[in-house]
């Protein structure tokens, strides 16, 4: 097992863990209009939080912009709506991008936020070798779990490429993918599922940056993993440490790494939104308490705390406040933090940990067997897969089997107490539009017409797209108009029936 610090990293990827220096707190938040947003992430800045985490409307997400009649019913609805350059400079506005570091829950629109956060960067004159954060880029999840994929599976992996080479020589400070296992939990897959999926993904990207002739130690340092946190905490503590294990070892003996930072998996962990209810919500505050402890326990080194109304609507203001609270009252009012890896050495924990990766481990050779992820992807098989799990799930919550509290167990006859809820503002779309025309108004036309037409014309080669978006966005192309371009080329995703 050796020491914090040491390969195989089963004890955390720093010698000394929290006692160098704590996790980072990053609230997930985003909503509405970018006015908004911005207020939303002063106020979050203001309470301690260490970095944002910025959420984007389906739109955004999808590749639409606001006026777009398709969409009408979604700007804004579940993160910020971004159409332009524009909007990303309103919610930056007033927030130096050299102090903080930025996560970008987006993933085939993920050039386009890039280029508009490196833009804001130009525009407020921080340079991009000084511009940190972490891009989430991971589609393969998209297909697997959330469905907000545009284009099919072999351009949106040139994409990533595209992605990972352009920051390695120019933004060396971004980490260019957050590999995610917590989308398949959250869709209903099992723990082992969930790490051995996440894997898998990763190992394909890798794959697609070796074979641009980038070599494994130039690149893997700024992969990242984001793995959800659920209710068993010694279960989920022992996933977090199979999982870092695992990686190190494919990392080393699978691509020949050579530094050890590029064995390190650096993680991102979320509370399972799933564990929390909408019946009895103030009961998602002991759950998510539990699931931010288990966090910490497990060496993470970013946090989110789901907050107690998320079954409901978008956070306010006072139960992102009671969620910061949560990480900041483990961190300092408790000595979770004192030590690396505290449980380390329980003899049920170790146990687990072994457990944990020879299951995944065969998994994981069971998918590669019948072809590989991007084939069980494409053929829908692993989407089948965890909508059995999901299912199974489902079946064992109805009969009573899987206990939860105050929904099939400990169900109160009280009335429950109304909680307060955000209530996202009615004339979103309508302030969007009309910024979008004004900005297609204003701008440079023939500009952006040329930048459009140097897309496509790149995308129809085998350049890497990252220049052209970037010019793109900085004569205020939209990303309706750029994905528009790319869809043109590329074509759209068809699943598998």
């Amino acid at each position: 097992m050796g020491f914090p610090g040491e390969f195989p990293f089963v004890r955390g990827v720093y010698p000394s863990m929290y006692r160098g220096k704590l996790w980072t707190m990053r609230q997930y938040a985003g909503y509405g209009t970018p006015e908004e947003t911005n207020a939303r992430f002063k106020y979050l800045l203001e309470q301690g939080q260490m970095g944002l985490s910025v959420a984007f409307d389906l739109p955004t997400q999808i590749g639409f912009d606001s006026d777009n009649p398709v969409v009408e019913d979604e700007v804004g609805r579940v993160g910020v709506s971004v159409d332009t350059l524009k909007d990303m400079e309103i919610i930056f506005d007033g927030i130096p991008l050299d102090k903080i570091t930025t996560s970008f829950t987006v993933n085939p629109t993920a050039a386009i936020i890039l280029a508009m956060y490196i833009a804001v960067g130009d525009k407020q004159g921080v340079s991009p070798e000084k511009i940190g954060g972490t891009l989430q880029n991971d589609i393969l999840k998209e297909y697997m779990a959330r469905g907000t994929q545009i284009f099919p599976p072999a351009p949106s992996l040139r994409l990533i490429g595209d992605i990972i080479e352009y920051c390695k020589d120019n933004v060396p400070r971004m980490n260019t993918i957050s590999i995610c296992g917590y989308h398949m939990r959250e869709a209903g897959c099992s723990l082992i599922h969930e790490v051995a999926y996440c894997l898998l993904d990763a190992i394909v990207y890798v794959e697609e940056a070796l074979k641009r002739g980038i070599d494994i130690d130039e690149f893997a340092p700024r992969l990242s993993f984001l793995l959800g946190c659920g209710m068993n905490l010694f279960e989920e503590v022992a996933k977090f440490r199979a999982a870092r294990r695992l990686w190190a070892k494919i990392v080393k003996n699978k691509f020949k790494a050579k530094n050890p930072d590029s064995m390190k998996m650096r993680l991102f962990s979320g509370c399972l939104a799933t564990a929390c209810t909408a019946s009895e919500p103030l009961n998602n505050i002991a759950r998510s308490t539990i699931m931010t402890l288990v966090a910490a326990l497990s060496g993470c080194n970013a946090i989110h705390t789901t907050s107690y109304d998320e079954a409901y609507e978008i956070p306010t203001e006072e139960s992102v406040r009671t969620s910061m609270r949560t990480q900041q009252i483990i961190a300092y009012e408790t000595d979770a933090a004192s030590v690396a890896d505290p449980m380390g050495g329980s003899y049920f924990l170790e146990y687990l940990t072994n457990r944990i990766e020879e299951e995944a481990e065969r998994e994981m050779a069971r998918i590669e067997d019948k072809g590989g992820i991007l084939k069980g992807i494409e053929e829908g098989s692993i989407q089948r897969d965890i909508a059995r799990q999901a299912f199974e799930l489902e079946k064992k919550i109805q009969s009573g089997e899987k206990i939860v509290v105050g929904v099939n167990k400990f169900v109160s006859d009280a009335k429950e107490r109304e909680v307060e809820l955000h209530h996202p503002s009615k004339d979103v779309r309508e302030k969007q539009v009309l910024r979008l025309k004004k900005v297609k108004a204003e701008r440079n036309n023939e500009g952006v017409k040329f930048a459009l037409d140097e897309i496509r014309r790149v995308a129809t080669g085998r350049g890497n797209l990252l220049g052209p978006i970037l010019s793109a966005v900085h004569e205020y192309a939209t990303v309706g108009e750029i994905c528009a371009v790319l869809k043109e080329v590329f074509g759209e995703y068809q699943e598998a029936t």
